[in-house]
């Protein structure tokens, strides 16, 4: 009993999130804030809905398959989102109108440097 609804909230709330990364990337104004949406709310949601899967099966197999799942979003979306920031700051994608800092553009970033 317990452990179903365990299951069920990690799934509504991997689905919410989820929904809630599809929704900040159709909506939020540009690229930047959009890759945030995505990549923050998305590692969440996979994580949930893999704490679920875990759960629900309670094999050792599928936990250990579920942990790695989760490390695997846990460092690599944080590592592509600011590579691929990086590369569209730097390519010349404009901020959104009414992004009041560009704490890139004080420290140099989109001058190219032989050292990056």
């Amino acid at each position: 009993m317990i452990r179903d609804l365990l299951v069920c909230f990690f799934l509504l709330s991997g689905g919410l999130l989820s929904l809630a990364a599809a929704v900040g990337v159709i909506r939020l104004p540009d690229l930047f804030t959009r890759m945030h949406a995505a990549t923050k709310t998305g590692t969440v949601g996979v994580s949930s809905v893999a704490i679920a899967m875990m759960i629900h099966f309670g094999e050792v197999t599928v936990t250990s398959r579920g942990i790695l799942v989760i490390a695997f979003f846990l460092l690599t979306a944080p590592v592509a989102a600011h590579m691929i920031g990086r590369a569209a700051y730097r390519s010349g994608v404009q901020l959104w109108i009414l992004t009041r800092i560009d704490e890139w553009k004080t420290h140099g970033v989109n001058e190219q440097n032989d050292d990056d």
